[in-house]
């Protein structure tokens, strides 16, 4: 059914025809433009970025030949074990690279048989991370210095560095990070991960990161697979449905994070008029509330507080005569209070606080919401 289909949907873009590095480049920044405009901010999210010839070379150090077909099995072993680190952890990842590993209903998964000094360098090398602002290349590139094709993947890596910084995208943005694998084995050069920074609730109310929705790499040699003849190529998938259910993560994360406008009560006389303000503002979308204990002002600002309110309502027996509201943005105001300790200078800045007609409430209050992203 249509929930199936869904499930599967992804986005694919992919260059074939040329081994030209500056492809893969080009791919990382596309697939952050890509994730960038269907709405994650940019400093939610980065692009991570590896390279299966610098595997190769760690493979190689301990004595996985990464060329031979006798070896094959092993090379996937460890490529599937590293890029579960994120679901199993260290610990895990060490028995899937060593005997093997038990899950906790009774499976057992067979290991890729390194040695205990193997598994420590493999995790030493993945562990590596990213160390920001150019430094990764100069922790991993030793490990794999002493082969032809580990040199060529720091060389290609340090391309795509370049490329990218001059395209103005910043190391945040996309950045090569040892722990990048992507258990597939026709990878052939640069491999990339979107990975969502955020973090959301769990069904325990933990907080968890969101994680990877989508990536890719190069594979020059999949095609001659079904053809017999090589077509350089590289590309990527953004998993559009999982991208979704971040988007809406990201959402509900900024609503919790902002409570109601709250209309304050300066008149119990005037209830209903109160009540109709918050009404106006929910038909516009605005969430909204007006004050229903029976405090005077300051003690109903104090709640706003709590409720971690953008803006308060304010209309007095001045205001109403007048037919205008005050509107208080609570968030520029602290800000405003961080920089004010004389008293005279914070009566005189009124810090953001506007008077206006109350037919233009709803339009008022949107700016204010506007101002922090709302």
């Amino acid at each position: 059914g249509p929930g199936r289909f869904r499930q599967f949907m992804q986005c694919d873009a992919d260059t074939v025809g040329t081994d030209n590095i500056a492809a893969d480049a080009e791919a990382c920044m596309l697939m952050a433009d890509a994730i960038a405009t269907l709405g994650i901010p940019r400093d939610q999210f980065r692009i991570k970025v590896n390279n299966r010839k610098v595997l190769d070379g760690v493979l190689a150090s301990v004595g996985v030949d990464p060329k031979s077909e006798s070896d094959a099995q092993r090379r996937l072993g460890v490529l599937r074990a590293v890029d579960k680190m994120d679901k199993f952890g260290p610990e895990g990842v060490a028995l899937l690279l060593g005997k093997g590993r038990k899950d906790e209903s009774g499976d057992f998964t067979q290991g890729a048989g390194l040695d205990p000094k193997g598994i420590d360098t493999v995790l030493k090398f993945v562990g590596a991370g990213a160390q920001g602002a150019g430094k990764t290349l100069s922790v991993i590139a030793p490990v794999v210095e002493g082969t032809t094709f580990g040199k060529e993947g720091i060389a290609e890596l340090a391309e795509i560095e370049r490329l990218v910084a001059a395209a103005g995208y910043s190391d945040a943005q996309i950045a090569v990070d040892a722990s990048v694998v992507r258990g597939l084995d026709y990878y052939t050069g640069p491999v990339f991960e979107a990975e969502l920074t955020f973090e959301v609730k769990n069904e325990d109310g933990q907080p968890v990161r969101f994680g990877s929705v989508g990536g890719g790499g190069r594979y020059d040699d999949l095609v001659a697979r079904f053809t017999g003849e090589r077509v350089p190529a590289t590309g990527f998938s953004i998993g559009v449905s999982r991208l979704l259910t971040a988007l809406g993560a990201l959402e509900t994360a900024k609503a919790q994070a902002r409570g109601p406008v709250v209309i304050l009560v300066m008149d119990k006389g005037e209830l209903p008029r109160y009540q109709a303000m918050a009404q106006k503002l929910r038909s516009a979308g605005i969430a909204a509330e007006m004050y229903l204990g029976t405090s005077g002002m300051k003690a109903q600002m104090k709640y706003a507080d709590r409720r971690a309110s953008p803006c308060v309502v304010i209309q007095g027996s001045n205001e109403r005569e007048k037919g205008e509201v005050q509107i208080k943005d609570l968030i520029e105001g602290a800000k405003a209070a961080a920089d004010i300790t004389d008293n005279k200078a914070w009566k005189e800045a009124r810090p953001a606080q506007v008077t206006v007609a109350e037919a233009d409430l709803v339009q008022e209050v949107k700016k204010v919401l506007a101002r922090h992203g709302g």
